[in-house]
C-alpha cells in the first residue's frame, strides 16, 4: 500500500507527465490490467491497449495542458481523486483550434503502487472564447 505521501507524489509525477507530452511517463503509473472509462463511457482494458489508443491522441494533440485544481487522497482504499483543468485545441465543429477550456476529475483507484481503474469524468459544457459551448456523447 502506498503512503499518503507516495500517492501524493504519484499523481503530482504522472500529471507533470502529462504537461510534457510524455506518453511512456504517463503509462509508467499504470497497472498492465488497467481499466479506463472517459467521460462518455467508452473503456478501454490493459495497458498496452490503452498505449495504442492513446498514442495518436499524443501525437495530435501536443498542445493540450493540465492544470491540477485539487487532489484528495484516502490511503485506506487506496483511491485519489484528482480535479483537473484542460486547456488545449478544441476540436469542436466552428471552434477548430481555439483554446478550449475543459474542467473534469479522474477517480484513481491504486493496486500495487499503480493505478488499475482510472474513471473520467467532465462537465458537460467547455468555455471557448469567454462562451460556455455544450458537449455531446460523440465528442470526446
Amino acid at each position: 500500500m502506498l503512503s499518503r505521501e507516495e500517492m501524493d507524489s504519484a499523481v503530482k509525477k504522472w500529471m507533470k507527465a502529462w504537461n510534457r507530452h510524455d506518453l511512456e511517463g504517463v503509462m509508467a503509473l499504470f497497472h498492465d490490467d488497467v481499466i479506463f472509462e472517459n467521460w462518455s463511457g467508452g473503456r478501454v482494458r490493459g495497458k498496452r491497449n490503452l498505449r495504442r489508443v492513446w498514442k495518436p491522441w499524443f501525437n495530435e494533440n501536443g498542445g493540450f495542458e493540465f492544470e491540477t485544481i485539487g487532489i484528495l487522497l484516502d490511503t485506506e482504499s487506496q483511491q485519489a481523486l484528482l480535479r483537473w483543468k484542460l486547456y488545449w485545441p478544441s476540436r469542436l465543429q466552428g471552434y477548430r483550434g481555439k483554446t478550449e477550456e475543459r474542467e473534469g476529475l479522474d477517480v484513481l483507484h491504486f493496486r500495487g503502487g499503480l493505478i488499475d481503474l482510472k474513471l473520467t469524468y467532465t462537465k458537460t459544457a467547455v468555455e471557448i472564447d469567454g462562451r460556455k459551448v455544450r458537449l455531446s456523447p460523440e465528442t470526446d
